[in-house]
């Protein structure tokens, strides 16, 4: 239990949701295990009125039962002893027949008053606290820095706020609530039956413990088969995923033959796991209805003798047969209960693993605010920590405020990287990124990201209207903005096109639209900030040489004054870049003005001349 041991914050947090569930759970049960003993008295009374019927008395005395004695006191004196003439026995006993019932189904009304009001305690304090939770885990997602993105898939890390904390809410709710029913019903009950009659009371009891553990062995199984179900389900949903999401690429491929075998593979392999937890299942009752059978033929058994010679009445037996019933699904209970609570401390766990890593990006104690304007790469290297890959060594690079700095570089070269450190992504293995002479380790750094306008590479749309994704760049956006910053991406025109324009509703990731439409709108996201310091990731790869002129003719007249970072591979998106730095395997081959690198006749004159060629013109 050490793991659930974190909840305990969240349960003294709901303590006076808590403290009423298990007031209302005692208060419920003193209901429950009364009505039995009313009917225990009604059957008493009416054996009784049976017995006087057959004597050929003018008068009768019979002793009112208990329970109509305390609800009459309730209205006045009343008397312990009735005198009934012989002929209205009859008609008195469908009377006691009839209030009694009446009491009976009120005690059941109240029970079930009560059964409402612990439910609302206990389960919505549970639901309350799966909210903290999955909050509480939601922001420690926005906190973590890339690398463990990286090093962690999606469907883990949606599980854990998903699956994980659905089980961990099971113990909160049900493990919970149903651990305190059966003790304080346990109690209730075998000390009102050890009060009539202690022999009984241990025959009746005593296939029980035997039925918590078939119950806890058979629960195992069921969990354990459960698992598997779960697993397989995993793995059919995932294979689904795949299948729509990457269906253009099997379909070209003409694999469609083999995605639906294996897919009907991991349908069969599910359907047997699933027979296999039904089998189990058909366990469970024939169990439970076996101990109780031999549990209430014991009492019935055992107490036909007791009354025979007198020591109990033939009420006691239904009474105690009541019991064993009401007993039933608190020891039955157990065994899941239990597995509920097992599989909340694997899931809890897990959380906790989660909960305890820290980013590696912190703010400092005395972390200020500063405009980004020009920064400055200090001899930096930098190793990918998750992987361990070198990606950047001895970099010395300075960015000038309102310069256009290029960085050019094959695929790999480590260009990437430097876009990651400039927005605090990572921190430099050694060496120190500045800004203003300020490291950006002392620079808060949500303040940093949110002035920098940044255009990745690898371009995410969210699955909304075209209008949202591009003011995403700005809170208070407003339609004029959104429609200026889409014209300065070289966007507007073909927006307008669309039947919904603006508010065309995009698909997942964008896949509606083309690779350079995708690429101009995240373009326009970042330029609607109008940021002092843009960051370009070769993000215009996937336009046409006309757009890509258009856009950079925009930069250069509406951008003054902003300091650029463009990141390429593609050498015409940044000859007219101010200054340029070559990449080559994380190292600086070579820096200069467009004109410069050309005269060296290197590395960068030699990607110039090769694209030249390859180009249409060349």
């Amino acid at each position: 239990m050490k793991n659930l041991a974190y909840l305990n914050k969240y349960l003294w947090k709901y303590r006076g949701r808590l403290t009423m569930g298990i007031v209302f759970i005692v208060v419920g049960n003193v209901f429950n295990v009364y009505a039995p003993i009313v009917v225990g008295q009604g059957i008493d009374f009416l054996v009784e009125m049976l017995q006087i019927n057959q004597l050929a008395q003018p008068t009768a005395s019979i002793a009112v039962p208990p329970v109509l004695q305390y609800v009459s006191s309730l209205f006045g004196p009343t008397a312990s002893i009735w005198q009934i003439p012989q002929a209205e026995v009859y008609g008195m006993s469908l009377r006691v027949a009839l209030y009694l019932g009446l009491i009976y189904l009120g005690l059941f009304l109240l029970k079930g008053i009560f059964l409402f009001y612990q439910r609302q305690t206990i389960i919505v304090m549970s639901r309350r606290i799966e909210y903290d939770l999955k909050n509480e885990i939601y922001e420690k997602y926005q906190d973590l820095d890339s690398g463990f993105y990286k090093a962690n898939r999606t469907g883990d890390m949606m599980n854990r706020i998903s699956e994980d904390v659905n089980r961990v809410r099971m113990y909160l709710g049900p493990a919970i609530m149903y651990t305190i029913n059966l003790v304080v019903l346990v109690v209730m009950c075998i000390a009102v039956m050890w009060g009539i009659d202690r022999e009984l009371t241990l025959y009746t009891l005593m296939p029980l413990p035997f039925m918590m553990i078939l119950i806890f062995y058979v629960s195992t199984v069921i969990n354990r088969r459960t698992e598997q179900v779960q697993r397989q389900q995993s793995k059919l949903s995932t294979l689904v995923q795949e299948t729509m999401a990457g269906i253009r690429v099997i379909k070209a491929f003409g694999k469609e033959k083999f995605y639906g075998d294996r897919f009907k593979s991991e349908s069969d392999a599910y359907k047997a796991l699933q027979l296999k937890l039904v089998k189990g299942d058909a366990l469970f009752m024939p169990v439970i209805t076996l101990l109780v059978g031999l549990s209430t033929i014991l009492t019935i058994y055992i107490g036909a003798g007791k009354v025979m010679v007198g020591d109990i009445s033939v009420g006691v037996i239904v009474q105690f047969v009541f019991y064993v019933n009401q007993l039933t699904w608190p020891f039955a209970s157990v065994g899941w209960v239990t597995s509920l609570v097992q599989k909340a401390e694997a899931a809890q766990k897990r959380i906790n693993a989660f909960l305890a890593v820290e980013s590696r990006i912190q703010n400092s104690e005395n972390a200020e605010v500063i405009i980004p304007r020009e920064v400055t790469l200090s001899d930096v290297s930098f190793t990918y920590p998750e992987s361990g890959i070198e990606a950047l060594r001895n970099i010395h690079i300075q960015i000038p405020e309102g310069k256009n700095i290029a960085i050019v570089g094959a695929t790999g070269s480590g260009k990437s990287s430097i876009a990651q450190l400039l927005l605090r992504m990572y921190d430099p293995t050694i060496g120190r990124v500045l800004s203003q002479s300020r490291d950006l380790r002392e620079v808060d750094v949500h303040a940093w990201r949110v002035q920098i306008g940044f255009v990745p590479q690898d371009v995410f749309l969210f699955s909304d209207t075209i209008a949202h994704n591009i003011a995403f760049g700005l809170d208070d956006a407003t339609q004029e903005a959104i429609e200026e910053a889409a014209k300065m991406a070289g966007i507007h025109e073909e927006i307008v096109r669309f039947e919904n324009g603006y508010n065309t509703l995009l698909g997942e990731r964008g896949i509606n639209l083309s690779g350079g439409q995708k690429q101009r709108i995240s373009i326009a996201r970042a330029l609607i900030k109008k940021p002092t310091f843009l960051i370009l990731d070769d993000c215009l790869s996937a336009v046409d040489t006309a757009t890509e002129d258009w856009i950079l003719s925009q930069y250069q007249e509406k951008l003054k004054g902003t300091t650029i970072v463009s990141f390429a591979h593609r050498l015409s998106t940044i000859r007219h870049a101010d200054y340029i730095y070559v990449l080559h395997h994380g190292e600086i081959a070579e820096q200069g003005t467009h004109q410069e690198l050309l005269q060296i006749g290197g590395r960068y004159a030699a990607m110039h001349q090769q694209q030249l060629e390859k180009s249409p013109q060349g």
